[in-house]
C-alpha cells in the first residue's frame, strides 16, 4: 500500500514505524473473514483493511474524527486479522501507534476520558482495587442483576508451596488476578511444585502494563514495565530459570517488553532479557514430564484459547494436548478463532458489541454440553463466568483438581 505520511509524523520513531507496517499490507481483505467487529458489523471500517485504510489517511495529514476514533476503539486487538494475513502485517502493532497518535490529536469527550482515568486509577493498584472489590463481592446479593453477573466470586486459593527446589521460577504477580482469583497462581506453584521447580514472588512487581498503555497512557504504561524490570533484575542477575505469567493477555505483553523498550538506553537490554525469560505454564509445561499431573475423575470440558494466546503468543493447540493427556475430554468448539469481548477494558468500554460477542462465545463453548469451561486468561475467565451455565476456570485450576 503506498502512502505519503505527513512529514510531522515522518519525523518520529512511531511514525516510521506504522508506515511501514501500512506498506507492508496489500489490501487484499482475508483478515475480514476472521474479525469479530466485522463479522457483527459488516461495515468494511470495523474490519482491519478498513481501519488500515482510516490510519494512513491520518499520517497523511487527512481529516480525522470522532468517527475515526469510534473505528479504532471498536477494535478489540484480539490480532485474529494478523494470524490469518498472507503479508504479516503487525496490525495489532499498528493500531496501538495509531491510538496513542491520535490521542495528541484529538481530545476524547469528557465522560469517555474519565472514565479511561478511573480505569487506570484504580485497577492496575492492587491497593486501590482491593478495598473496592472486596465491597462489591459484600453487596453483591443486593446489587442490581446486570451488575451482579460482572462480579466475580473469588475462589479461595489452596496452599502455596515454600520455595524448596534447586530450579525455581519467577511469576508476574499482576494486578487483578491475585484479588479475583488467586486459586490460579497457587494452582500454578502446586503443580510446578511437583514437578520440581519452586515458582516466586518477586516484592514489587504488578501490572503488567498493557491496562495503561492501551487506555490513552502509554508512557504510565511503560513506566509499569519499567517497575517490574527493576523488581525482577536481582533475581535475573542470580539465574532465575523463567518468568511465568498465568494470565495470557500480561504474557504476550511481557514478551513485547524488549520491542517496547527498544529505545530506551537504560531499559533496551534488561527488557529483552526479559522477554526471552517469559513462559506461558503452557510451554513450562509442555517441556516437563507432566503427565505425573493426572487429577482424579474424568470430565468434559470446553476449552477457550484467548486470542492473546493462540494470535499473540502464537501457541494454538499447546494446552488442549495436555488437558487430553491427562484424561479431560475436550468437545469441539465452533469457530475457536474469535473473540470472546473481553479484550482488557472493552468489555467496559464497548459494552454492547462485547455482550454479542460473549453470547456467540457461550453458545460455540456450551454446545457440547462440558461439564466446565477452562480458558487462560482472567479477562476471558470473568467475562465468560458472568453468563455461562458451567463453572468456568483456568485450565491450572482444572489440572490442579
Amino acid at each position: 500500500m503506498r502512502t505519503q505520511v505527513a512529514e510531522r509524523f515522518r519525523q518520529t520513531a512511531q511514525g516510521i514505524e506504522a508506515e511501514g507496517i501500512v506498506r507492508s499490507c496489500v489490501h487484499c481483505g482475508f483478515c475480514n473473514a476472521t474479525c469479530p467487529t466485522y463479522r457483527l458489523l459488516g461495515d468494511e471500517r470495523d474490519g482491519p483493511r478498513g481501519r488500515i485504510y482510516l490510519i494512513k489517511e491520518f499520517l497523511e495529514g487527512g481529516e480525522v474524527s470522532e468517527r475515526t476514533r469510534l473505528h479504532l476503539d471498536r477494535c478489540l486487538s484480539c490480532r485474529s486479522c494478523e494470524t490469518t494475513c498472507p503479508s504479516g502485517v503487525r496490525y495489532g502493532r499498528l493500531v496501538d501507534i495509531a491510538r496513542g497518535m491520535l490521542a495528541e490529536e484529538i481530545e476524547r469527550p469528557v465522560f469517555d476520558r474519565w472514565l479511561r482515568r478511573l480505569l487506570r486509577f484504580w485497577l492496575p493498584d492492587r491497593r486501590r482495587f482491593g478495598p473496592v472489590w472486596r465491597l462489591l463481592q459484600a453487596a453483591r446479593p443486593v446489587l442490581p442483576a446486570k451488575l451482579r453477573r460482572r462480579i466475580f466470586p473469588s475462589s479461595p486459593a489452596k496452599p502455596w508451596p515454600e520455595p524448596r527446589h534447586g530450579r525455581r521460577m519467577l511469576v508476574l504477580d499482576g494486578c487483578v488476578q491475585p484479588l479475583l482469583a488467586p486459586s490460579i497462581d497457587a494452582a500454578a506453584a502446586r503443580l510446578l511444585d511437583r514437578l520440581g521447580i519452586s515458582l516466586v514472588r518477586a516484592p514489587g512487581s504488578g501490572c503488567c502494563g498493557a491496562l495503561s498503555y492501551h487506555l490513552d497512557a502509554q508512557d504510565g504504561g511503560l513506566a509499569f514495565m519499567r517497575r517490574n524490570i527493576d523488581a525482577w533484575w536481582p533475581w535475573i542477575e542470580r539465574g532465575i530459570e523463567a518468568i511465568v505469567v498465568t494470565a495470557s493477555g500480561c504474557g504476550v505483553w511481557i514478551k513485547e517488553y524488549g520491542e517496547l523498550l527498544r529505545g530506551d538506553p537504560e531499559y533496551a537490554g534488561k527488557a529483552a532479557r526479559v522477554s526471552a525469560l517469559a513462559r506461558d505454564p503452557a510451554e513450562v509445561l509442555s517441556g516437563e514430564d507432566w503427565r505425573s499431573l493426572k487429577p482424579g475423575g474424568k470430565r468434559r470440558i470446553a476449552f477457550h484459547s484467548p486470542c492473546t494466546l493462540q494470535h499473540g503468543q502464537r501457541l494454538s493447540g499447546v494446552v488442549e494436548p495436555l488437558l487430553r493427556g491427562v484424561g479431560f475430554e475436550l468437545p469441539p468448539v465452533r469457530d475457536p478463532y474469535l473473540c470472546c469481548g473481553a479484550a482488557g477494558a472493552y468489555s467496559i468500554l464497548q459494552p454492547e458489541l462485547a455482550s454479542r460477542l460473549l453470547d456467540d462465545k457461550l453458545a460455540a463453548l456450551q454446545a457440547g454440553q462440558p461439564d466446565g469451561i477452562a480458558t487462560a486468561n482472567i479477562g476471558c475467565l470473568v467475562h465468560l463466568a458472568s453468563r455461562a451455565e458451567v463453572p468456568v476456570r483456568h485450565w491450572l485450576e482444572w489440572l490442579d483438581g
